[in-house]
């Protein structure tokens, strides 16, 4: 392509903008409005999965040995266990170290009742590795696995949390694709309207180049330009509003609602926009371009 014509095609899709004002803004802020529902949805999942993985690297599993299990044998298990994709983290807990928690736990106030098994370690069998994973669906999975390894006695899991928890991922996982889907859909049908319109006032004058020998990338070009112009500045627009908000938001919640910031911890403002702007931009450009594209194709016979 050359220059003259790369910049001609510029002009005229901001032309094709400006001719259909009226159009254009509906399109704009149609395509503002998705964006900005989509950036509010998306932070908030964002959050709630965040929290959710906090709450999974909570959710252990603990392996029981063998009696009388030798402490190299103890330790080629823990290497076993290191070898698992599943795994993030374990740690091993020894029978002193487990007595010690349960005293703390379950005879708070009652030091005299503790004492009295002094010299006497009732869980001195007990000790065990707890194993943390990457993803608790993976849960039932080295379960099995642990459950196979010689010198392992008992292996105990939170089935039902774990359980939870994928479902809960899994929910939000569909309901996510769902809005999705709902506003690409709107915002798509917004362009395509003000590109049928921009070819409609341009019929005759379309019919002239074609004539004079115009190809037809240099007739739908301004059309492609237009379409990703308007996603443009309708995922800019609501990324700047959506980063005053959120950032306003989270601050008055901590001041507030202190309760809550103590329970809760919620992302950083860098943290989701890092993923949000490109993603937002992106999706803006390309439900542009795709909008653009599909009315070219059903509507102008070049």
């Amino acid at each position: 392509m050359r220059i003259s014509t790369f910049f001609y095609t510029i002009k005229q899709g901001l032309l094709n903008i400006w001719k259909n004002k009226m159009f254009s803004l509906a399109s704009i802020a149609t395509m503002t409005a998705c964006i900005f529902l989509f950036g509010l949805f998306y932070a908030i999942v964002t959050n709630f999965q965040a929290m959710v993985k906090d709450v999974e690297a909570g959710v252990a599993v603990t392996v029981f040995f063998d009696k009388d299990i030798t402490e190299q044998r103890i330790e080629e298990i823990g290497e076993l266990i290191g070898e698992r994709v599943e795994v993030a983290k374990y740690e091993f807990v020894s029978a002193e170290e487990a007595w010690e928690e349960y005293k703390e736990i379950y005879f708070e106030g009652n030091e005299e009742a503790a004492a009295s098994f002094a010299g006497d370690n009732p869980l001195a069998n007990s000790a065990s590795y707890s194993i943390y994973m990457n993803d608790v669906s993976m849960q039932s999975t080295l379960v099995t696995y642990l459950e196979s390894i010689d010198g392992v006695r008992e292996v105990k899991q939170s089935e039902m949390v774990a359980n939870t928890l994928t479902d809960f991922n899994s929910l939000i996982g569909y309901i996510s694709v769902g809005i999705i889907l709902i506003l690409l859909g709107v915002a798509v049908f917004l362009i395509s309207n003000t590109i049928t319109v921009g070819i409609s006032v341009r019929r005759e004058e379309i019919g002239i180049m074609k004539l004079i020998g115009a190809t037809d990338y240099f007739v739908r070009a301004p059309f492609v330009v237009e379409g990703i112009v308007i996603g443009l500045i309708g995922a800019a627009i609501p990324l700047g509003i959506l980063y005053v908000l959120y950032q306003r938001i989270v601050e008055y919640i901590g001041d507030k609602f202190s309760f809550i910031g103590s329970m809760v911890k919620f992302l950083s403002v860098d943290e989701v926009f890092h993923t949000l702007v490109p993603v937002a931009l992106i999706l803006g450009v390309g439900i542009g371009f795709i909008g653009s594209r599909i009315t070219i194709r059903k509507h102008l016979k070049v």
